[in-house]
């Protein structure tokens, strides 16, 4: 094999080792955001540095997340065949991915406003402390939820300049969707997970009431995106497709229940995966006709 081989194979390797692809949940709601905060006119440019910031960022947690979880990883069969553990990608190499990762992390804040690089390091406390939250509390998806806020409040910060409430009811609607979603999601570990150690809902008080929890966290997820809604002055447009979100996330609870997780990759990765895109197009939509958003 060729150096240049090697190289592109450890490229590879790294970008499965952080899932790169599951960026479109985060992404689409850091660009509603951003050209909500930039309508009338888009800025490409920003749009394009927020983008690389948000994969760079998320790219960031992933690969500390897998580092930091390697032994937990290999006691998981579900986990187990992960790059780390199998040896397919070195230490070292996830480390080099991780430190090229923050340099372009912080370069792309910089670049976007001094607020942004001043907030860059408490955004990476809060996406690298969510992989450490199982150490320590039953309630690792708070943690999980706070990181994941961060993309829509980051990105209006990075067009404006700013706070601002709207996007920090957008923000919460985002943690509290992919929050509900990871406490559906740890129900099917909780087995491993009481015999290795590791804490979380389910664990603590079982696959039924963690799945409730999961309800009952995304009805205020819709609340919020209502809240949102509200607050950026949306019009019918994204109501519909809001609507549209909420028959999505009840499927979601459908097909999923404690006796019967075979389904769970199915709630997880489609359902969700259609969630972040219905929200964006609508959003779009109503950004472009009834708010007079143009390129």
């Amino acid at each position: 094999m060729t150096a240049t081989a090697e190289s592109h194979g450890k490229v590879r390797s790294f970008l499965r080792l952080v899932m790169i692809e599951h960026s479109v949940f985060a992404l689409p709601f850091a660009y509603i955001a951003a050209l909500t905060a930039m309508t009338p006119h888009v800025q490409w440019l920003t749009l394009l540095v927020i983008t690389v910031a948000m994969v760079s960022a998320r790219t960031v947690a992933m690969a500390a997340n897998r580092i930091i979880d390697r032994h937990i990883d290999a006691q998981n069969p579900r986990t187990a065949q992960r790059e780390l553990v199998t040896g397919a990608l070195s230490l070292r190499t996830a480390y080099t991915g991780l430190g090229v990762s923050l340099v372009v992390f912080f370069a792309s804040a910089a670049l976007l406003n001094w607020l942004c690089l001043v907030l860059s390091p408490i955004a990476l406390f809060f996406l690298i402390i969510y992989s450490y939250a199982k150490r320590f509390t039953d309630f690792p998806q708070v943690f999980l939820g706070l990181a994941q806020a961060i993309a829509p409040i980051g990105a209006w910060i990075g067009v404006t300049g700013h706070w601002s409430w709207t996007a920090f009811a957008l923000g919460l609607a985002v943690g509290t969707w992919i929050g509900g979603f990871d406490l559906m999601y740890a129900c099917q570990d909780v087995d491993v997970d009481r015999r290795i150690g590791v804490r979380s809902v389910p664990v603590r008080f079982g696959v039924a009431n963690a799945l409730r929890a999961s309800v009952v966290t995304h009805v205020a997820t819709l609340a919020l995106y209502a809240w949102f809604g509200v607050l950026a002055g949306f019009g019918v447009i994204w109501w519909v497709g809001l609507a549209v979100t909420a028959v999505v996330l009840a499927y979601e609870h459908v097909i999923v229940r404690p006796t019967d997780l075979s389904r769970m990759n199915r709630a997880f990765f489609t359902a969700n995966g259609v969630v972040g895109i219905v929200l964006f197009v609508f959003a779009v939509a109503d950004l472009v006709v009834l708010q007079g958003l143009r390129p």
